[in-house]
């Protein structure tokens, strides 16, 4: 079944080509983030756990919008299980340390700013909407990831 026709004069496609990665990261991101909300232990447990269920709010937050987007533009995206799972964003399983945590958290939220701002520039020259929800997602991603380093240093 095919969307509606976008009213919007922008390509959809080449929007959806730029934000279907993202919106998989941020996915993954907010699933990893519960996994390890629940598995988090050790002398930084308290704020770790909590401060975890605000990065997965806001990932979820922001892979509703991209997706929202995308959407908008007529263009379907993909957000299923076995796609964030073949993403590769995996998380182990079981209890874990939290700075364990916290350094498979900033790693994982590396890798989707640095996705991120690979799609600036494409997305300034194809449709500057959607290049705005990034660098709103960037800039709360960003802060995250400040927040949970600030953990490790002494």
């Amino acid at each position: 079944m095919s969307a509606p026709d976008s009213p919007v004069n922008v390509s959809g496609r080449d929007v959806a080509e730029q934000l279907q990665p993202v919106l998989v990261d941020l996915i993954a991101l907010a699933i990893n983030g519960k996994q390890a909300h629940w598995h988090v232990y050790g002398r930084q447990f308290i704020s770790v756990h909590e401060r975890l269920d605000v990065l997965v709010a806001d990932a979820r937050s922001f892979a509703d919008e991209i997706a929202e987007r995308v959407i908008a533009l007529g263009v379907q995206v993909d957000g299923r299980a076995q796609t964030v799972a073949d993403s590769g964003a995996d998380f182990p399983e079981g209890f874990i340390p939290d700075d364990k945590v916290i350094a498979l958290i900033v790693e994982q939220i590396d890798a989707l700013v640095e996705r991120a701002r690979q799609t600036l520039g494409p997305l300034e020259s194809i449709d500057q909407a959607s290049q705005d929800i990034v660098l709103g997602m960037l800039r709360t991603m960003e802060k995250h990831r400040w927040m949970f380093a600030a953990h490790t240093k002494s």
